[in-house]
C-alpha cells in the first residue's frame, strides 16, 4: 500500500491481530473453570472484526486476512500436536499393557509425554504472543507484516 491508512483504520487492523490473544485468554479461562474442550476461539474475534470492517478499508481487509490465516495455521498445528500426543499415549499404554510393564514404567512414559506436550504448548503461546504483538504494532504503523509458518487459506 502506497499511502498510510487513517488512524481509525490502523486501529481496527491492529485489533484484528490482538483480538486473537483475547480468544486464547477466553479458552484458558474455560479450561481453568474445568470445561475440558478445545474450540478454536482464537479464530472467532479476528473473524468478527474482519467480517464487519473489511468493506470499510482495504487495509483492514488485508490485515484481517493475515491475522486469520495465522490463527487458522496455529489451530491446524495444534490439532496435529494433539493427534500425535494421543497416538503416543495410546501406543505407550498399549505397549505397557501387552508387555506386562510395571505401573512405574507407564507413569514415567506418560510424565515424559506430558512434559513434552506442555513444553510445545508453552513455546507456541510465547511465540504467538510475540509475533501477534509485532504484527499489531506493524499494522498500527501502516506497515504490512507477513506471519511466518502461515498457511494462506484466505487470499
Amino acid at each position: 500500500m502506497k499511502e498510510k491508512p487513517k488512524q481509525q483504520m490502523r486501529i481496527w487492523a491492529m485489533l484484528c491481530h490482538f483480538s486473537a490473544l483475547v480468544g486464547w485468554i477466553l479458552l484458558f479461562f474455560l479450561v481453568f473453570l474445568g470445561i475440558p474442550l478445545y474450540l478454536p476461539l482464537n479464530i472467532l474475534p479476528p473473524l468478527i472484526i474482519w467480517r464487519f470492517k473489511k468493506f470499510q478499508h482495504p487495509w483492514i481487509d488485508l490485515q484481517g486476512k493475515e491475522s486469520l490465516n495465522f490463527q487458522i495455521s496455529l489451530t491446524f498445528y495444534t490439532f496435529i500436536v494433539i493427534t500425535i500426543s494421543l497416538f503416543l499415549v495410546l501406543t505407550s499404554v498399549s505397549l505397557a499393557v501387552t508387555t506386562n510393564g510395571s505401573i512405574n514404567e507407564m507413569k514415567n512414559t506418560l510424565d515424559g509425554l506430558l512434559s513434552i506436550l506442555i513444553s510445545l504448548i508453552l513455546f507456541k503461546l510465547v511465540l504467538q504472543s510475540f509475533v501477534v504483538t509485532f504484527a499489531a504494532i506493524k499494522a498500527y504503523n501502516g506497515e504490512h507484516y507477513r506471519y511466518p509458518f502461515t498457511i494462506r487459506v484466505l487470499r
